[in-house]
């Protein structure tokens, strides 16, 4: 048989006009420009009128459409309806407000393309040179290791899971968590975030596993009564495993007694893992790093990245004290994956240390963040965060109208607006109907939540923009609205 060659006709994704696509990547850069230098200018949020609604209805496309249309349809019905959290007055959910370098950054790892499951590149050496600067920032020691992830519920779900196949007592990743011989108990504190119960949930171990230990009158796990859960729990034939301290609860910002935790963890022979995502980075803030005094000394931490060093989305960390542990908990290497002396394959496999074998390329973004700022730099940051939380305080105690509902730790107020005379489903729809006057109007972002059985409104400030004028305007609207709402009901 003789081979004819023959003509077809084979395609890219590549720009036909790649003088175009320039123009048109320069227009979006600039836009992005001038959306961030004047983002106080717009309102924190607003709501999407219904031909935008609609937009986001549209079909399937089958046929091509130039970029330049695709550009104006984003102009018009994506970017003027974001979530706000870039805003100087988003103090919503605990998210962090991204940075102009960040977001170059993430286009720069998207057009470097990489795939940092694994891969003898310069790619994969920043992620480890990153990695190992996080662990430097938390007091973390040689031989310890890290890992990238895409957010704080991952970052935890890595450090429980290697606590959990420590801890067993029998080789769960080839026997499975049926033939652990006692059930494995978690503890953490009444105030712990839900994504434990996802992992717990994960792990095989359930929900049942995660002991919800009472906190005191400041929202911190109680070490008596931590101590006593773990002894009756070992008098009913179960195995205590694991001990998470929060830095940083979601509520309140209340973070535990972590010292004191960790000398427990170590007497009674648990692994211990501390919830970071809110509260870690206090680690690097000059005027604030001895309220997490300890969590150099973790087994496990997770932290979030995309917060106080404001990476854009996605950006977490699971640091281990043990590497050799961390490794044994997720690699693996079938015929397809195995290393090579030379090459593309001649390189760790960064996916060893946690459960994505495709990774995008996080690193640079934290990396340029880091070194156009400095770690010092952050830290005061954190610093001017906490200290806006602490004036925020005291704005709404010199506010007769005004009740604060928790001590404020760090960065995270919970207060209510009371007239007074209201019982608590009352008070309940009254500050509800506050927060959606104050998110409606573009004012401000805040979110709510109930700590021991009260209602109340939540102000976490983590946000790079923020300045106290903007905390002022928050009381005098939040007051003016709570007035106006009250009166009319």
């Amino acid at each position: 048989m003789t081979y004819q060659k023959t003509t077809v006709l084979e395609e890219t994704l590549d720009p036909v006009d790649w003088t175009e696509a320039q123009a048109i990547g320069h227009q979006m850069i600039d836009f992005a420009v001038d959306r961030l230098r004047g983002v106080r200018d717009r309102p924190v949020w607003q709501e999407m009128p219904t031909a935008v609604r609609q937009f986001f209805d549209a079909p399937l496309p089958e046929t091509p459409a130039p970029l330049h249309e695709i550009w104006s349809d984003l102009r018009t019905n994506l970017m003027p309806y974001p979530m706000g959290n870039i805003h100087p007055r988003f103090w919503m959910w605990y998210m962090g407000a991204g940075s102009f370098t960040g977001a170059l950054g993430e286009f720069l790892a998207a057009s470097e393309g990489s795939n940092l499951g694994g891969g003898n590149s310069a790619a994969g050496l920043m992620d480890q040179q990153v990695t190992g600067w996080i662990r430097t920032m938390m007091g973390f020691p040689e031989g310890s290791s890290g890992t990238l992830v895409d957010g704080g519920s991952m970052a935890n779900i890595i450090g429980l899971t290697v606590a959990r196949n420590a801890m067993a007592g029998i080789d769960v990743r080839e026997q499975g968590v049926a033939a652990i011989q006692a059930t494995l108990r978690y503890y953490a504190s009444d105030q712990v975030h839900s994504c434990h119960q996802k992992a717990l949930e994960m792990l095989g171990l359930g929900n049942r596993a995660l002991v919800r230990v009472p906190t005191d009158a400041s929202y911190r796990m109680d070490i008596t009564a931590l101590a006593t859960a773990i002894a009756q729990d070992r008098a009913a034939g179960l195995k205590p495993a694991c001990v998470i301290a929060t830095a940083g609860t979601t509520n309140t910002g209340a973070i535990d007694d972590i010292a004191a935790i960790r000398d427990l963890c170590r007497r009674e022979g648990l692994w211990f893992h501390v919830d970071g995502c809110i509260g870690a980075l206090v680690k690097i803030a000059p005027r604030h790093k001895h309220l997490v005094s300890g969590i150099e000394d973790a087994d496990s931490l997770a932290l979030d990245l995309h917060k106080w060093l404001h990476a854009p989305f996605e950006a977490g960390c699971a640091l281990v004290r043990d590497k050799a542990r961390h490794r044994a908990a997720f690699a693996v290497h079938p015929e397809y994956l195995e290393g090579k002396p030379r090459g593309i394959a001649a390189a760790d496999y960064l996916h060893d240390y946690n459960l994505q074998t495709s990774r995008g390329f996080r690193a640079l973004k934290l990396w340029m963040l880091l070194r156009e700022h400095g770690v010092e730099k952050f830290g005061r940051l954190i610093d001017q965060n906490i200290g806006q939380a602490h004036y925020l305080t005291g704005l709404i105690e010199a506010e007769p109208l005004m009740t604060l509902m928790a001590p404020t730790s760090v960065n995270i107020v919970s207060f209510r607006y009371d007239p007074g005379g209201l019982d608590e489903s009352s008070l309940r729809s009254l500050n509800t109907e506050v927060m959606l006057r104050l998110q409606e109007a573009g004012i401000a972002a805040l979110s709510d939540t109930t700590v021991h059985g009260r209602h109340c409104l939540r102000a976490a400030i983590c946000n790079h923009r923020t300045r106290r004028e903007d905390l002022d305007l928050l009381i005098a609207e939040a007051k003016r609205i709570g007035g106006e709402v009250h009166t009319k009901g």
